[in-house]
């Protein structure tokens, strides 16, 4: 049942109310996803920006200020804050993502690092999207583009870790959201953890972002790595991904998922129901749904990058 949604701003330089339009189209579609619900977020760089879950429970103040300084010992802090169950870091630079996330994790079992970016930063919450908005003032942030989750758990425990947006560990600003079944899902595990890839979770979906991640690193343009995705994931799926300078979805040979797209001059919007679209968006839009197989992917203008692929 889950609600997937994405929203990316074409305009040159674009800076645009990402979060509050995030915030809508989830909103409207929390019917589909009562237990938890979240967003991956772009925005111009501020410096590398750090999400790390603290935990689920109790004071969550000496947490925070662990893991703070085992981050100060590893590299240049340029701030922290603390929102709900949730530390944000800003450093200047890393030279290892992943030996800095495992340094972290270190701290204590709860400990999770969700989103390491340039850009992108991920926020989630137990319940309705509403709480996006309680705990991080969601509606307040800016951005060129994102994509946002509520979940209905059909198959693994409901708690922060197994929410949605999921971050490809290790690779910095890319993220996915997804509405469907991963159903080789357990084959594919296990074939990256026997190459010592750690998986977090038990959700099916979280498979997608490792995919992604390892077929770009093997030097697949990220419209081609969604491309291939559709070959290699077998079930029935509709998914969408996103980078720093890219945004874009895929649909499984069945279309057995819905996606509704509309598509302006100024802007790209997406959500698995229509009436997300129509209640998010004012004026008359064309609307679609992509048919099986279909993938799509927009890059920002910025610096001379494709458009669309």
């Amino acid at each position: 049942m889950c609600g997937i949604v994405g929203f990316f701003d074409k305009r040159p330089d674009g800076v645009g109310p990402v979060g509050k339009i995030v915030l809508s189209l989830l909103t409207t579609l929390g019917r589909r996803g009562p237990d938890s619900a979240g967003a991956a977020l772009y925005a111009d760089p501020e410096g590398l920006v750090v999400r790390v879950k603290l935990g689920e429970r109790g004071d969550l103040g000496p947490r925070a200020a662990e893991v703070s300084e085992r981050a100060r010992q590893l590299t240049r802090v340029l701030a922290t804050d603390v929102q709900g169950h949730y530390l944000r870091l800003v450093l200047e630079a890393l030279r290892e993502v992943r030996a800095f996330e495992l340094a972290l994790e270190t701290v204590h079992p709860e400990v999770e690092v969700v989103s390491v970016g340039h850009r992108l930063e991920i926020v989630k919450e137990l319940g309705s999207p509403a709480n996006l908005e309680t705990t991080f003032g969601l509606s307040a942030f800016t951005g060129s583009h994102g994509i946002g989750h509520t979940r209905l758990s059909t198959e693994s425990r409901v708690d922060l870790s197994h929410s949605q947006p999921f971050w490809a560990h290790g690779t910095l600003d890319l993220a996915i959201v997804h509405n469907g079944h991963i159903t080789n899902y357990h084959k594919l595990r296990r074939r990256y953890e026997q190459r010592g890839i750690r998986f977090y979770t038990d959700n099916d979906s979280e498979v997608i972002g490792i995919y992604l991640a390892d077929r770009m690193a093997q030097g697949l343009p990220f419209d081609e790595a969604l491309r291939a995705s559709v070959r290699d994931l077998d079930g029935s799926f509709s998914y969408l991904a996103a980078t720093a300078e890219a945004f874009g979805y895929a649909k499984d040979p069945f279309c057995l998922k819905p996606l509704i797209v509309t598509e302006s001059e100024e802007f790209v919007a997406l959500a698995n129901e229509e009436v997300a679209i129509r209640t998010t968006f004012e004026g008359t839009l064309e609307t679609w749904e992509p048919s099986n197989r279909q993938v799509q992917a927009w890059f920002l203008p910025r610096g001379g990058g494709r458009q669309a692929a």
